[in-house]
């Protein structure tokens, strides 16, 4: 046997000794891990599926509710809603949170449609653009049912710069101070977002209208 052959046995033995070691340590522990890891892709790829089946679940039932209230039937469609509120998945308990909250207002009962949308601000579980969202549609409701403060009190931390809501803010802000006789606060509110190149194009046509319809009538100094 030449020395490079009787060299490559050894380290072949050695090898073989080595592995043989190391599975003795850890092999059990591997062989754990695997199952471990299996049972865990199992798990999850299940959960994903009933994940999927119930928010499917949950929009059928969503668009159910919403057939109801297009129906006028208010009532029904309210507690359909209130069910998906409690059952839900996913995002549709706080959809239907929202929902809920406008059917109320269709209703006729804007206190408790405010009552609604504030719970829903207040809820920190809550995405912060559903919440500021809910802020907003409170304040719409007061607009006709509520006085400035009570607008402002939802509406004017939405009207910074950076807020991506800040066009719809300043045109309830504008809107409520219009109706109050605040005409110099409203025009300032409407020319903001006709100046906004960030605004929507529809808010700045109505902010633009408004600001014409204030300058015209004399109101503002």
């Amino acid at each position: 046997m030449s020395d490079d052959s009787f060299i490559r046995e050894v380290n072949e033995e050695i090898r073989q000794e080595r592995a043989r070691l190391i599975w003795e340590r850890f092999g059990p522990i591997a062989i754990v891990a695997a199952v471990l890891l299996v049972l865990g892709t199992a798990a999850f790829v299940g959960y994903e599926y009933w994940s999927e089946k119930q928010a499917s679940r949950s929009g059928d039932a969503f668009l159910q509710a919403l057939t109801l209230a297009n129906s006028g039937k208010q009532d029904e469609a309210i507690a359909a809603l209130k069910e998906l509120e409690a059952d839900g998945h996913g995002a549709y308990p706080t959809l239907a949170r929202m929902r809920a909250a406008t059917v109320l207002s269709d209703k006729g009962d804007f206190d408790g449609a405010v009552k609604a949308f504030d719970e829903v601000a207040a809820d920190t579980s809550i995405p912060a653009v559903l919440r500021d969202m809910a802020r907003l549609r409170a304040a719409y409701i007061l607009v006709d049912h509520g006085s400035y403060a009570d607008v402002a009190k939802r509406a004017e931390d939405l009207t910074a710069d950076a807020n991506p809501l800040r066009s719809s803010a300043r045109e309830v802000l504008g809107l409520s101070a219009w109706k109050e006789g605040k005409a110099d606060d409203a025009l300032k509110l409407f020319e903001q977002i006709s100046s906004d190149d960030g605004a929507p194009r529809n808010a700045r046509q109505r902010a633009s209208l408004m600001s014409e319809l204030i300058r015209g009538s004399g109101a503002a100094s």
